[in-house]
């Protein structure tokens, strides 16, 4: 028994498409209503609809002001259906003007009318799909400020469409001020209120949660707005407050929560305020719990994770809230992405500074072999996830020297370094080389096979780009790595990164890639055997960055590091001579022992110490030589300042070793 519709199929009744061109206002209208019939429900159909060039007909027919308004609606009811179609069918409505042409209607459509909602319902049809047509809604006041009066006095259908449209819209500072100084925010206000009287809360509060939370991400100034705006007698905070409560739908507690933290975040609401802690804060843990819907769950963690990230009070908090650590390590195993992103960036929240808290991130059962896992995913945001957490949980010493010993058994520095040698974009190699900077300490077992991967070669690679961050990760994790480490693995970062890069790398704009680089040299430089080594090689390239930095404009912790490598120097069994060969250097050092900054003046008795030290092969010439320079009576002086009482004991160490002199 073959079926039967009004409207079979576009293509066989091509009289109906024609009276849409048709003078007379009553078959326009039929037409348009067998039109609409025909496409409801059937994707093929609107696909026929579309590919036979009808759509600029029916936009026509919506604007028209001079039209019957019957025919108006039906052509705006017939657009909104076919918005409901695919996401080629959507591509398609954008590509002729389809969102241009619903926003101009409703700048003009009377308030209030069916039309006016009708072309609000396709408009949200449109704006759903992804990628929504941002640019078609201009951020003029006087369209925003008639919108968000529907959002106020309009249809409950009306209200809804138009705060959906809007948080689809808001995607950055530009549109969240804009619709602050439309008044949005006191819309939002009486629609988050209807949630505490009768009727469906989901419909009438979710909605508006969404554009609250996109108007108030990280913009202080719509945060502040939002909290001193009042519905009666209740301000938005505490309406929200209400909202999270346990006997409230949970997509509309989520939401509720979502928009406590993203203005807690944003520095409206301090971190020990009662609508955070008793309010957002366990409403997220208790929507991690098993016993909650997998969406819900992984929206929860997400957003406990960003409520969580800077603030340790908070942190620990949260980690003893409703049993959240076998939530969130339930979480990571279900299936979807969007949980395990959610709980890994949750891990990495909690751990982020408390010592205990990583402890027991690390002894949750199972993590590390997820953690493996999450670094292989074929999804982008689960493997930053998973490197993020892994971060957090490597910046402990002491666990790295106790309980994280663990992270050696399931070798998590192999996806690491997978990741990290796939090209990876600027903010995965970026989080990813920092957890390296950890891994790479002299005391991880993840540090020699890490070497054996072309750890070495990626970090001086990364000291070339053009990213900051990037440049301080790479010299960081260099610098660890030279720690204490054998002089094959410094022969090698030498040759790898190369005295040229090592000088741009001493003028670098970001004064802490300057010190890091210090460091990799003072590091490099330590051992005797090894110092007399790397100088009787590089002596004129480090002897010059020294007295480049001694010389500069440089802050007094970057000199400070100068001439610390410097007394590493002349600790050295032969490389010491290189130092005394130096007039300007040894000159320098007198400066330095008079100079202001206290820092400065250890430093550089720590140089004199090891230059002068007695017992060693022509000790009494570099004595003779120093005194001779100015060194011995610098000392002196400094012995009498008053302004250097702490460093008595050095100072007279110091002299001691010239004691035939003095």
């Amino acid at each position: 028994m073959q079926q039967l519709t009004i409207f079979m199929d576009i293509e066989s009744s091509r009289s109906y498409v024609d009276e849409l061109y048709s003078s007379d206002t009553a078959k326009v209208v039929e037409a348009l209503i067998t039109l609409k019939n025909s496409v409801i429900g059937s994707n093929r159909q609107k696909t026929s609809v579309i590919e036979q060039g009808i759509v600029p007909r029916l936009l026509q027919l919506m604007s028209d002001d001079t039209l019957d308004p019957n025919i108006r609606l039906e052509a705006t009811i017939t657009i909104g259906s076919l918005a409901k179609g695919t996401t080629d069918n959507v591509a398609s409505l954008v590509e002729q003007g389809t969102a241009t042409s619903l926003v101009e209607l409703l700048k003009s459509v009377p308030i209030g009318t069916k039309l006016a909602e009708a072309g609000l319902c396709a408009l949200r049809s449109v704006f759903q799909h992804q990628p929504a047509p941002i640019s078609s809604l201009p951020a003029d006041m006087r369209l925003l400020s008639r919108l968000t009066q529907i959002a106020r006095e309009g249809s409950p259908t009306a209200r809804s469409c138009v705060v959906r449209i809007l948080s689809i819209w808001c995607g950055g500072p530009l549109e969240q001020e804009a619709l602050c100084a439309a008044g949005a925010c006191t819309a939002v206000a009486a629609l988050i209120s209807t949630g505490r009287g009768s009727g469906p809360p989901v419909q009438r509060a979710q909605p508006a949660l969404d554009l609250l939370a996109a108007m108030c991400f990280e913009n202080a100034n719509v945060a502040q707005v939002a909290l001193n705006t009042r519905h009666g007698d209740k301000t938005i905070p505490e309406l929200l407050t209400y909202l999270v409560s346990r006997d409230k739908p949970l997509p509309v507690a989520m939401g509720a929560a979502r928009c406590l933290t993203f203005i807690h975040r944003a520095g409206a609401l301090p971190a020990d305020d009662n609508r955070v802690v008793f309010g957002a804060l366990p409403c997220l843990a208790r929507l991690c719990t098993k016993e909650m819907p997998e969406d819900i769950r992984s929206a929860a963690a997400e957003t406990l994770a960003y409520l969580a990230e800077v603030d340790t009070s908070l942190q620990r908090l949260a980690a003893i809230s409703n049993h959240l650590m076998s939530s969130l390590a339930d979480i990571v195993n279900c299936p979807s992405a969007a949980a395990k992103q959610g709980a890994f960036r949750c891990f990495a929240s909690l751990g982020a500074n408390d010592e205990d808290i990583r402890k027991r991130i690390i002894e949750t059962h199972g993590l590390m072999v997820h953690i493996v896992n999450g670094m292989n995913n074929p999804e982008a945001g689960v493997r930053l996830a998973a490197v993020r957490c892994l971060h957090s949980l490597s910046r402990s010493v002491q666990q790295l020297r106790t309980t994280f010993q663990v992270i050696s058994d399931h070798a998590v520095w192999r996806p690491l370094m997978q990741l990290l040698n796939d090209s990876p974009d600027a903010e995965l190699l970026t989080v990813g080389s920092s957890t390296l900077c950890n891994l790479l300490l002299e005391f991880s077992p993840a540090k020699e096979p890490m070497l054996d991967q072309g750890a070495v070669e990626m970090l001086c690679n990364l000291t070339k780009r053009p990213e900051a961050a990037l440049r301080l990760n790479g010299i960081w994790a260099l610098m660890n790595m030279a720690f204490q480490a054998e002089q094959k693995v410094k022969q090698r970062i030498l040759n790898c990164l190369g005295t040229e890069q090592m000088f741009r790398l001493l003028g670098d704009s970001d004064t802490r890639v300057i010190m890091k680089t210090l460091g990799l040299l003072r590091n490099l430089l330590s051992t005797r055997q090894h110092i007399d080594a790397i100088m009787g090689e590089y002596s004129s390239q480090v002897m010059q960055a020294v007295i480049v930095v001694l010389e500069g404009s440089y802050p007094a912790e970057v000199k400070e590091q100068a001439l610390c490598i410097l007394g590493n120097i002349g600790d050295g069994e032969k490389a010491k001579d290189m130092i005394m060969a130096n007039e300007d250097v040894l000159r320098k050092l007198v400066d330095y022992l008079a100079h202001p900054e206290s820092k400065l003046q250890e430093a550089a008795l720590f140089v004199c110490g090891n230059l002068s030290r007695r017992g060693e092969a022509g000790f009494a010439a570099r004595q003779a030589r120093l005194a001779e320079l100015g060194v011995l009576r610098a000392l002196k002086l400094l012995r009498a300042s008053q302004s250097a009482a702490h460093l008595h004991d050095r100072v007279k160490t110091a002299l001691a070793q010239f004691n035939e002199f003095t």
